[in-house]
């Protein structure tokens, strides 16, 4: 098996969990994966001295060569504050989004397996070459037989059995870091990003999220979805409306209107879902959309949609509130409706750290960027600050539910840094959050879920 792929040629294609495919993926995996931990155990057990910049290097090389799932979660658990040491989240922040894609023969076969031996003839077009190739699937341009043009998102073979290998290793992962440092208890969010990706492998549910996103943003002018073709989709195959747009890196250097402007609709476009419904999209990579000439976003990619209880938004609200007021009653209130358990007052001061910065832009009611100051990772060193605080008082381990929300605060401070952007934060928030009612959120999100097919 080549070491940049899933797949072997000469193996036909099948989605099953099967034992060989697992087997092949562990083999392939802990090879790379098992030097590293070996090194680690030396350095504890052995006093065998251990250079963790130059291990992460060799870690972040190691899962590179996989271009699968583990190099998914590589990539989120990078921007996850306090997930992973800094050397290591450095360097698995650079692993490449794109893999290798499977080859025209490959595609036959996998289409034949969706749509029938006659897939071809469903289309009018059909590019051999993908447009775009990822950790889980790759997609095609292509045009129906009315003319309309489609993205046809086409999963990789045997997918099932990639993931459940790669989760294997990442608990291992989860355990060699937890030997040398115990500031942070994985468990949850190992167990959180398992039933996202498991989620992600089944596109009849992304055709879901797809549907609930365009109820939900149906009045956000400023935010495009695709539609699904359902004739055309199956369970590993999702064929939708193809949307143009250009990378948002081609906005840098635009005008400070149009990235402002820009900056907005990012906004709007993921937070009217969370705080309106719930709903949060916890992906924002940059291939997951796209840029519009009127600077509004195509988003492209429904695979890691979370949806949350009524009572956990109310949480993220009372606590903008209770840092905003300094009424540190509310505050706790909402850590503890979250799950935190056990808080003791340095506990608390150490989790506030990290709140206050998430929520310093919202709570000055000025035009600012989202941080002071160009360089550096958006909140690297408040991050490094709170695993310091965590680690001497003894650890925490975080609610599940922080995983996407910490995922997307991350991701899009980042977006807004890049841009530059310059808003009142504050008032944005305000209006988004004004007369919010948790009984309301709870009854449009269960009208939009039944809606879209997922209740």
């Amino acid at each position: 098996m080549s070491s940049s792929r899933h797949f072997d040629p000469a193996v036909t294609p099948s989605d099953d969990n099967r034992l060989t495919g697992r087997v092949r993926r562990y083999a392939q995996v802990s090879r790379r994966v098992g030097g590293l931990a070996a090194r680690l155990a030396g350095e504890r057990y052995l006093g065998i001295p251990l250079n963790r910049a130059h291990h992460a290097v060799q870690l972040r090389e190691a899962l590179g060569g996989l271009k699968g799932p583990l190099m998914k979660v590589a990539q989120l658990l990078s921007t996850i504050p306090d997930a992973l040491p800094a050397e290591y989240a450095t360097e698995l922040r650079q692993l490449q989004a794109n893999a290798p894609s499977m080859g025209w023969l490959f595609v036959k076969r996998r289409m034949a397996a969706e749509l029938g031996a006659s897939w071809l003839d469903k289309f009018e077009s059909f590019e051999r070459q993908a447009a775009r190739a990822a950790s889980l699937g790759q997609v095609h341009r292509a045009h129906s037989r009315d003319g309309q043009e489609l993205a046809c998102k086409l999963q990789y073979p045997d997918m099932s059995s990639a993931v459940e290998a790669d989760l294997k290793q990442l608990k291992l992962i989860f355990t060699i870091y937890s030997r040398y440092d115990s500031s942070i208890d994985p468990s949850e969010i190992h167990q959180e990003i398992s039933d996202r990706l498991r989620e992600e492998l089944d596109y009849q549910r992304e055709a879901c999220h797809i549907r609930l996103y365009r109820r939900i943003l149906r009045k956000e002018p400023g935010v495009r979805m695709p539609d699904v073709v359902g004739g055309l989709s199956t369970a590993r195959l999702l064929t939708m409306t193809w949307l143009d747009g250009k990378p948002l890196l081609d906005f840098e250097t635009a005008s400070a209107a149009k990235r402002n402007k820009l900056a907005h609709n990012m906004f709007r476009a993921w937070y009217v879902p969370f705080y309106y419904y719930g709903v949060i999209h916890g992906d924002p990579h940059l291939g997951n959309y796209t840029i519009r000439a009127d600077c509004g976003i195509n988003l492209l990619d429904f695979g890691c949609i979370r949806i949350f209880e009524a009572r956990f938004v109310k949480g993220v609200i009372d606590l903008y509130r209770g840092l905003l007021k300094n009424d540190e009653e509310l505050a706790v209130s909402a850590y503890e409706s979250w799950g935190f358990e056990n808080l003791s007052r340095e506990m608390i001061e150490a989790l506030n750290i990290w709140a206050k910065f998430v929520y310093a832009p919202l709570m000055e009611d000025r035009t600012r960027r989202i941080q002071d100051g160009d360089s550096g990772q958006y909140g690297a060193k408040v991050a490094a600050k709170v695993h310091s605080e965590l680690r001497r008082i003894g650890g925490v381990r975080p609610p599940r539910e922080f995983v996407l929300v910490d995922r997307a605060a991350i991701g899009l401070g980042s977006v807004f840094m890049h841009l530059k952007a310059e808003i009142n934060w504050h008032q944005m928030f305000e209006n988004l959050i004004e007369g919010f009612k948790v009984n309301e959120l709870a009854k449009r999100q269960k009208h939009a879920l039944k809606d879209a097919g997922l209740l």
